[in-house]
């Protein structure tokens, strides 16, 4: 069997991230989890321990300090990151741009595309000096379409499908893989984070369709990750049946 390759995952305590390392622990990866919620990161480090070699980092990714130091700390071959899975984002408020509230767009910015940026900035050398890597980016639908009261979640979205095509010039001399995957409506904790705790209005959100589950974004990742050398899985937009674009959507009555 081909020795393990080392996965690092933003975002691991929940959602897409949780799904990513479940599913990776069972196919040839060691993983590095990241997060900044403590129980869980611990919780779902012992648990996967039973089936792959992993260690936590908590940290927060719109702290650059924090990340540095943290992405710093790793040791021995844990510093030889073979995959990077920028998955850590965030929505928060759906509301036109006139009525937004700057600390929501603050949370979405510093998240979505810096925390992406201090994560990259500190796992990139070592790639380029092993001239060998992939960097998945977790994008959106929201960064190919914008939706009324989408406008700065839509944004840094954009940003990332913008920095992933940059990276993936920028980093091709080095041999190293830029993937970007959007997805469409996933039922995750997303929605009560976007609604700010309400259960209700986030329970709405997938009413009358069946969305796409963590678990479906996560068989995609570990397909682009598990590709052979001479194949790089550069973009794709991963929707449920239900739905055709970022507003067009089949609900049942």
């Amino acid at each position: 069997m081909n020795s393990k390759r080392i996965a690092l995952i933003t975002g691991a305590t929940s959602g897409i991230g949780e799904a990513t390392a479940r599913l990776l622990s069972v196919n040839n990866f060691k993983l590095i989890l990241t997060g900044r919620r403590n129980d869980r990161l611990k919780k779902l480090t012992d648990e996967l321990s039973l089936s792959t070699e992993v260690i936590s980092l908590r940290f927060d990714v719109r702290d650059r300090g924090q990340t540095a130091q943290a992405i710093d700390s790793l040791q021995g071959e844990w510093k030889n990151i073979d995959v990077l899975i920028n998955n850590a984002g965030n929505a928060h408020g759906l509301a036109p741009i006139q009525t937004g509230e700057v600390d929501d767009w603050d949370a979405m910015i510093d998240i979505n595309v810096k925390g992406l940026l201090y994560v990259s900035k500190q796992v990139i050398p070592g790639m380029m000096e092993r001239k060998a890597g992939h960097i998945i980016n977790i994008g959106s639908i929201a960064g190919k379409e914008v939706y009324p009261n989408g406008n700065v979640y839509c944004a840094s979205k954009f940003a990332v499908d913008a920095l992933t095509k940059g990276m993936r010039m920028d980093l091709n001399p080095f041999g190293i893989k830029v993937t970007g995957i959007h997805p469409g409506m996933v039922e995750t904790e997303f929605s009560l984070v976007r609604f700010k705790g309400d259960a209700e209005r986030a329970k709405s959100v997938y009413q009358g369709l069946t969305p796409l589950y963590a678990a479906d974004i996560a068989d995609v990742i570990l397909f682009a990750a598990t590709r052979p050398a001479h194949v790089v899985i550069a973009d794709m937009v991963v929707l449920p049946t239900a739905q055709a674009s970022a507003t067009v959507l089949k609900r049942e009555v």
